[in-house]
């Protein structure tokens, strides 16, 4: 079926189902050993492991191909420690007084508190931001479209490209957040979706031990 002009050939590698499965399993395995972390060294980061990260992440599928996302990465320490104070300044509110008791309760086992020395310990952080609407050569607005769903997707590509890259992080959601936009000082037509302190763990980093559902509980099939 030719669609004309505006329209390029593509077709999948040609794989065996055997193939197709064991490619898709050893992706499998790769992410099971991906843990969000929250102790980080700080050895050094090589820039272009990131570069590639958000290069993957800019080929997620989005709305209209509008691609609302903009990612900001930060490797000044002072801004970093300006981060970390705002971020807990709103942390502590959260668990002081904005958390229900049954919400802390679920995060207990994760061991998070209102200290989040993850944002200045780690070498970078990535402030990922939601292009509510975009902007027109004329200055009007320009919409874009399911914005959220299509920052969601690009991230999960990025958390996954960073694991591949051996890179660890930890989506953080500092609750407003924002703070962020105008520490980093992007337009009024940008929103903090996530943080994502990147770098290696610690020598003593230890991750909760936790698992994950069975596929029985997650996929239905009719």
């Amino acid at each position: 079926m030719s669609h004309g002009e505006g329209f390029v050939p593509y077709a999948l590698p040609d794989l065996s189902p055997g193939e197709g499965l064991e490619r898709v399993r050893q992706f499998r395995v790769e992410l099971e050993g991906r843990r969000s972390v929250r102790d980080f060294s700080t050895q050094p980061v090589d820039v272009a492991l990131i570069e590639e990260a958000v290069r993957s992440a800019g080929l997620a599928p989005n709305g209209a191909n509008l691609q609302p996302w903009t990612f900001v990465l930060v490797g000044d320490a002072h801004l970093k420690a300006q981060i970390r104070a705002a971020a807990e300044e709103e942390e502590k509110l959260n668990y002081e007084r904005r958390m229900s008791e049954e919400w802390k309760s679920d995060l207990a086992p994760l061991g998070t508190d209102a200290t989040k020395a993850h944002i200045t310990d780690a070498p970078y952080v990535l402030v990922v931001f939601e292009q509510v609407h975009g902007i027109n050569t004329d200055g009007s607005k320009k919409t874009h479209y399911y914005v959220k769903e299509s920052v969601g997707i690009a991230v999960g590509f990025l958390i996954a490209a960073l694991h591949k890259a051996g890179l660890a992080t930890l989506t953080h959601t500092p609750s407003p957040m924002g703070f962020l936009r105008e520490l980093l000082g992007r337009p009024t037509n940008e929103r903090a979706f996530v943080l994502l302190p990147i770098g290696y763990p610690a020598e003593d980093c230890q991750v909760p031990n936790i698992t994950k559902k069975p596929l029985e509980d997650i996929l239905i099939k009719k």
